[in-house]
């Protein structure tokens, strides 16, 4: 089966070309999505519709199809407003928004008022304005059409497509890369298709009177980092409103709905902040981990008794109604609904959880943006999705970006040195002792004072990787190339970085906000992996916590109050007291699955060899596939110890299905905005 896209949207240019080029969409088929997402107030789509707002001349402005988010419409004369996200948007609420606003900047004061899960398409004064979320849970890409003129999307495979793109060899090797930093991960994978950065928007203008062409579009910030000034407990309560209302965005109004309650504190807090949602039934997925010193399914189980469940048994669920808990307000502004949801708690046993790099061929069934790390875990992915669709679940959360966005980064502590070096010298003291560095090594890189151009020119090095006890404080970590790249991959990749170098500008002066901001922005496009795959299944999934608003009111608190050597995300602990039990709450250990992955190279070995046979990557030069199949024959080689082999395999099963991405053209059927329950 070929790869499919998830649900997409376009913005056109107001010309005849532009209406032509809606003709050349792809309308995947029914195998995009083999059970629609029903709307919270009205029937399911059908898989294949698309649905259409029109510029005031009637050509079509924003074709969307919206598989599992909701489009939201609003028009004032010749301006409108489109929001594209996880809940539709009421009417009168738009119209507030778009009424007030007289240019941009007012349009996305009014906009703060929204949880930031949004794609926002705005026309006003003739100029449409497209922008995404900042924490980079939404892109924005452009292409410019031959007559077109400038595209707009949310898909880079789109417009690829619009504009018959070829493959980028250069922005391929850099995804054979561990991690792409800022600027490198804006490069996508076509040649002349373009990201918008994250905290960025396009300003398409109007065509010139009376003819077709369009000038280019340019690019402004919308969004800046705020400053760090806040206490923690005020701190503590926007981020618990900012949960609240990012989880009731995605899941208010549904009667049944699941989490994945790993055990762990993201996941934990996720999982009772849904509850509070008030959905009829919530089902807690725990997936049973083999390590015997494990600590996440005895976590996930005292949770569930904690929320008043009963307790589930391996490879079976228990289910109760929990005690009901009135509508006490919590000290962090939620406020407690009742009745409690009824509560089932299934348990995965671990010998059912694939290992890593099984079902390779299953990652064929999504055509994602990029090729992305996550891919050899698809499997698991799907195995725990299944599991929560078999519930009944209408949608499903998780507490993927918990970690970006709360637990801190080492790199944080040169900012607080330049602000307050006593205290973070104390801080330091603990970090050190955890981590083990030595104090010279520490002194020294807490006192370098590189820019970030010159660190980036070196982030990507043939050298060895650095020891574990080396002090992290720079702009980001540095990676090694692989062994089994090519000289040709080496070159391009070389060649990227610099080119990247000589203009590159952080994400922030900081260097820990700038690595904070970037680290939140790189899991966000890697955890669209996993919305693909709910797609695919047909049960919508999401991270609520990469909400713009969890991030900004994280970035707000001070930064000595938000990390701590001594305390395990301290700001989310707090976020979440009165509404997770503190017992809960005092957990500071975190589990890991580096066991799984290390067998899976063994139990999949026969995959992988299958894989390098014909590698797409070798073809092109990038990979020596000879040493990948000897690898593949070794699993327990120290070089397989060294450099992981994810974003190779990754690589090359993404090129696999973008060979064979477009099914055969069919009749789209275009829907109204009317017809969609807009």
């Amino acid at each position: 089966m070929p790869g499919q896209l998830r649900d997409y949207f376009v913005v056109l240019p107001d010309s005849a070309a532009g209406a032509a080029a809606a003709g050349r969409l792809p309308v995947p088929g029914a195998a995009a999505g083999r059970s629609a997402a029903p709307d919270a107030t009205g029937p399911a789509r059908e898989a294949g519709d698309t649905l259409t707002v029109a510029h005031s001349s009637g050509r079509p402005w924003v074709v969307a199809r919206p598989l599992v988010r909701r489009v939201s419409h609003v028009a004032r004369g010749e301006d409108a407003l489109v929001l594209i996200g996880p809940d539709r948007v009421p009417d009168a609420v738009l119209a507030g928004i778009l009424e007030g606003a007289r240019d941009r900047t007012g349009l996305e004061r009014r906009l703060a008022r929204l949880p930031g899960l949004y794609h926002v398409v705005a026309r006003l004064s003739g100029r449409s304005w497209i922008r995404g979320t900042a924490t980079g849970l939404r892109r924005i890409y452009h292409a410019r059409h031959p007559a077109a003129g400038t595209i707009a999307s949310d898909r880079p495979a789109v417009l690829a497509r619009l504009i018959d793109a070829p493959l980028d060899d250069g922005a391929l090797a850099l995804r054979l890369l561990d991690f792409l930093p800022h600027p490198l991960s804006h490069r996508p994978v076509w040649r002349g298709v373009h990201e918008t950065g994250a905290g960025h928007g396009l300003a398409l203008p109007a065509a010139a009177p009376g003819t077709a062409a369009v000038p280019g579009p340019t690019e402004h910030r919308w969004w800046e980092p705020p400053p760090g000034e806040l206490p923690l407990a005020e701190g503590a309560r926007r981020v618990g409103e900012a949960i609240a209302a990012s989880v009731r965005a995605h899941v208010g109004g549904l009667d049944r709905i699941s989490c994945e309650l790993s055990g762990g504190l993201d996941s934990t807090a996720l999982a009772f902040a849904a509850r509070e949602a008030g959905p009829a039934s919530l089902s807690l997925l725990t997936v049973a981990a083999r390590d015997r010193y494990s600590e996440d399914e005895t976590w996930a189980r005292r949770a569930v008794e904690a929320a008043g469940g009963t307790p589930a048994t391996a490879g079976g669920h228990g289910t109760a109604t929990a005690g009901g808990h009135g509508t006490a307000t919590a000290p962090n502004g939620h406020t407690a609904p009742a009745p409690a949801p009824a509560l089932d708690h299934h348990i995965i046993p671990a010998g059912d959880a694939p290992y890593f790099y099984a079902d390779l061929a299953s990652t064929a069934a999504e055509l994602n943006d990029e090729p992305l790390p996550v891919a050899p875990g698809r499997a698991r992915a799907e195995l725990l999705l299944g599991r929560a669709r078999a519930t009944g679940s209408r949608y499903h959360l998780t507490g993927y970006g918990g970690d970006e966005i709360f637990l801190g980064l080492p790199h944080a502590y040169q900012d607080l040195f330049h602000g307050n070096p006593f205290t973070a010298w104390s801080h330091l003291g603990g970090l050190r002792h955890q981590l083990g560095w030595p104090l010279l090594p520490t002194v020294k890189a807490l006192f370098d004072r590189s820019a970030f151009p010159r660190w980036l020119a070196g982030a990507v090095t043939a050298a060895p990787q650095p020891v574990a006890r080396t002090p992290l404080f720079s702009w980001g970590v540095r990676q090694s190339l692989h062994p089994w790249l090519t000289e040709h991959a080496t070159t391009l990749i070389a060649e990227e970085v610099r080119a990247a170098a000589e203009h590159a500008e952080p994400i922030d002066p900081w260097r820990g906000r700038h690595v904070d901001i970037d680290g939140v922005r790189m899991g966000a496009r890697h955890f669209q992996a996993m919305e693909d795959i709910g797609m695919t299944i047909g049960l919508p999934v999401a991270a609520p916590l990469y909400d713009d608003r969890i991030l900004e009111a994280t970035l707000a608190v001070r930064l000595p109050e938000r990390i701590s050597p001594w305390r395990y995300k301290p700001l989310l602990v707090e976020a979440m007291r009165g509404v997770v039990p503190d017992a809960l709450l005092a957990r500071t250990t975190k589990d890991h699955m580096a066991s799984d992955e290390h067998q899976g190279l063994r139990e999949h070995a026969p995959e992988l060899a299958e894989l390098w046979t014909g590698s797409r990557l070798a073809e092109r030069g990038l990979v020596d596939a000879r040493q990948l199949l000897r690898l593949a024959a070794e699993p327990f080689s120290p070089v397989l110890v060294e450099h992981s082999i994810s974003s190779t395999v990754a690589g090359e099963t993404w090129l696999r299905t973008a060979e064979n991405a477009w099914p055969a053209p069919g009749p789209a059927r275009h829907t109204t905005p009317s017809e969609a329950s807009l």
